[in-house]
């Protein structure tokens, strides 16, 4: 490890302006926060207090002492690296070496919601803004005091140089005096083909710590006096506690939580211990057995058949009806997908501190701003009373954006009036989770004589979290990601989307509802190439001609798979594409079946255009990890529920891509500008089932239209 990397240290944050800050509608209010120039606002007071004698120069850029610049992150760290994209815009600007640069959390009030891949491609601009702003301010000072033009001033590596004398002033010497400059609201910005940083595999601030031990993730935090708890939620969903059971031995206390009983202990092992031993008390619900697979699987089959649509429809362009009835050739096929826990790595977990007064609460998640107004609302304390502390994530995957466990904490310190923190078992974790919907997807394309297609149909029916949350009405549209604004050249189209009304909780799970649709769309395009006796790939190309840059990203996915040269015999290969967040991704997967039922993926090749990379090593890494996300969930992945209760409870009945069976992965960046920067946490999964699928039909000539392959959890070879 260099030495400048060694150096660099962080923390990491998250927080909310509420769901259209999710959607990437809080650009603006970031803009607010990032063009404060004011030396005393919160994330001012927060850097300076982490950086004795330095000074805010903006409120989210500091310099410190040692000429080094701790820079304000807004975001939830959860491995993908947006804090590092995001502090490489500020010094890009800045014109500070990567070397000098710091990163530390913003208080929540300045924080926003970190999810939909829109980490750096929703704030990237405002933070290269925030960064030339301070450039401009430190500009200022030094001019101001050698009494020339800011014109005769040059800032390079932290330190303004007087272009008339060759006379500097560090920023450390500069930041106090630039701290009372008003930022100016529209400086210069660097033209790209000077970047220095952006564009670069710069080190990420966060791997240090993460490397030496020092980084804190939620279920890392201690505070003096903390008791620690563990959580038994009723087995069935929709159950509540009957009653509160006695303490067990060794216990400090029972919490009673409506649908689940909290156990304090002295540690989180005791806790734990006395949890999964006690007996306790549930009122099942009276339509619990309804919610059992093929109960809801029935019902989906129903709404497929007669649902009403939500309105308007999803997407309408001409009669795909009329043209798929008047079509030559006609595939008709529906997919089916099921629920998935989120499996992360970091149980769920929070750490609560409540007094008469004052509420402080350390949580990984994704959300800061929704755990405030969380603990607002339970220990009916004003929101300027209650500090969040966000920590590194251990995984977020939509998972912590919830606030199930976050209530939990707070409800559980506020009764035993001493510090708590509450750890989820594995357990717990697995069989209470905000599930990805399950989905049944019908998809209808119809050909002409000629084989070109002239109509599209998608109907797809899977619960909503936005329903579920109060977001959507009755009658709205979720989960056609994947399905809408396709990119290839169909003339008519018809997406409808019919909610399920199953009762499982579902959520936000990577990649979301483009998880789902794009299996279907893209198998069902493979399917209808087969159909004519098309190659997959030629005749992708050619529903592509109005979109290059999609065409550019497969084109670039075939090559590095060598598609134009056969496969060796006991060999197959498979294509998909997948447009979501932002960016686009096109991959190839090539498989083997070393025995009868087995798949063995041999490597995939991954193209994604997310218009500029503005850290490649980064992009590569979520490319490569998305995908191997992805062959978990479509090999293995899946929850069933029987009466209301879950099948997942473990590693040992929840099946993980091993290291040794990870096939080689390459990935190729293209580059189409910084005008289309996009999102790149989410959007190598999509396409990861069909090109999987579509590979596996060629092999064997079995269509796989149910996930996952193998059900039952089996090693599948």
């Amino acid at each position: 490890m260099s030495n400048d990397t060694a150096s660099q240290h962080t923390t990491s944050t998250s927080l909310s302006v509420g769901r259209r800050g999710f959607l990437g509608g809080g650009v603006g209010a970031l803009l607010v926060f990032a063009l404060d120039g004011s030396p005393v606002g919160s994330m001012a007071k927060a850097l300076a207090a982490s950086a004795p004698s330095g000074a805010a120069v903006t409120g989210w850029i500091t310099v410190n002492t040692d000429n080094t610049v701790t820079i304000g992150f807004g975001g939830a760290e959860m491995g993908q690296g947006i804090m590092t994209g995001l502090a490489q815009a500020v010094a890009e600007e800045l014109m500070v070496d990567w070397a000098q640069v710091r990163t530390q959390a913003a208080p929540a009030s300045q924080s926003y919601i970190t999810g939909g891949s829109y980490g750096v491609r929703g704030n990237f601009h405002s933070m290269r803004l925030a960064g030339a702003q301070a450039r401009e301010m430190l500009l200022g000072a030094a001019a101001a005091q050698w009494s020339v033009p800011t014109a005769s001033c040059t800032a390079a590596h932290g330190v303004v140089t007087n272009n008339v004398t060759a006379a500097t002033l560090t920023y450390a010497q500069l930041a106090s005096a630039a701290a009372g400059i008003t930022p100016p609201s529209s400086p210069p910005l660097t033209d790209p083909s000077k970047f220095r940083i952006v564009g670069t595999t710069a080190k990420r601030t966060d791997l240090p710590g993460k490397v030496n031990g020092s980084a804190v993730f939620g279920i890392d935090v201690r505070i003096p006096g903390m008791v620690f708890a563990a959580i038994k939620n009723c087995p069935t969903i929709g159950g509540t506690l009957k009653v509160t059971p006695a303490v067990p031995t060794g216990a400090l206390a029972v919490v009673p939580l409506g649908n689940a009983v909290a156990v304090v202990a002295t540690n989180t092992w005791a806790a734990m211990n006395a949890a999964a031993n006690m007996s306790v008390s549930w009122n099942t619900p009276a339509n619990a057995s309804q919610l059992t697979s093929s109960t809801i699987l029935a019902q989906a089959n129903t709404l497929m058949a007669s649902g009403t649509p939500g309105f308007p429809l999803a997407e309408q362009v001409g009669d795909a009806p009329g043209a798929f009835a008047a079509a030559t050739t006609k595939i008709d096929a529906t997919y089916q997908l099921p629920y998935l826990a989120h499996v992360c790595m970091e149980v769920p977990n929070c750490t609560v501190s409540i007094t008469g007064s004052t509420a402080e609460i350390w949580a990984p998640t994704q959300a800061p701003g929704w755990v405030v107004g969380t603990a607002a609302a339970i220990t009916g304390l004003p929101a300027a009373s209650i500090t969040v502390h966000p920590t590194l994530l251990g995984g977020g995957l939509g998972r912590k954006i919830e606030q199930d466990y976050i209530a939990q904490a707070v409800k559980v310190a506020k009764a035993v009036g001493k510090p708590v923190q509450l750890v989820w078992s594995r357990e717990e974790d697995f069989g209470h989770d905000q599930y990805r919907p399950m989905g049944l997807v019908r998809v209808r394309l119809g050909l002409d004589g000629s084989g070109t297609p002239t109509s599209y149909a998608a109907r797809t029916v899977a619960p909503s979290p936005l329903f579920q949350r109060g977001w959507m009405g009755p009658s709205g549209n979720d989960n056609v990601e994947g399905a809408t604004h396709l990119p290839y050249a169909l003339p008519n189209r018809l997406v409808e989307y019919v909610r399920h009304p199953a009762a499982v909780p579902v959520g936000f799970w990577r990649s979301v509802g483009n998880s789902i649709n794009t299996f279907a769309v893209e198998s069902a395009i493979d399917e209808a190439a087969l159909a004519i006796g098309a190659d997959p790939l030629a005749f992708r190309q050619s529903l592509l001609v109005g979109d290059p840059r999609t065409l550019a990203v497969l084109n670039a996915a075939a090559s590095m798979i060598g598609w134009a040269t056969p496969p060796a015999a006991g060999v197959a290969r498979g294509l998909a594409v997948s447009n979501g967040f932002g960016s686009i991704v096109a991959l190839a997967i090539e498989v083997s079946q070393p025995v009868l039922g087995a798949i063995k993926v041999n490597r995939v090749a991954c193209a994604v255009d997310c218009g500029l990379a503005v850290n490649p090593g980064q992009v590569e890494g979520q490319m490569q990890g998305g995908i191997i996300h992805g062959l978990t969930a479509s090999l293995w992945g899946q929850t069933t529920f029987s009466s209301g209760r879950a099948s997942s409870r473990n590693f040992s009945n929840t099946r993980m891509l091993k290291m040794s069976e990870t096939p080689a992965i390459t990935v190729q960046i293209i580059q189409s500008g910084m005008a289309f920067l996009g999102g790149v946490g989410e959007v190598a999964v999509p396409a990861v089932a069909p090109a999987l699928a579509n590979a596996y039909a060629k092999l064997t000539g079995t269509r796989v239209r149910t996930l996952p392959f193998f059900p039952g959890a089996s090693m599948g070879g």
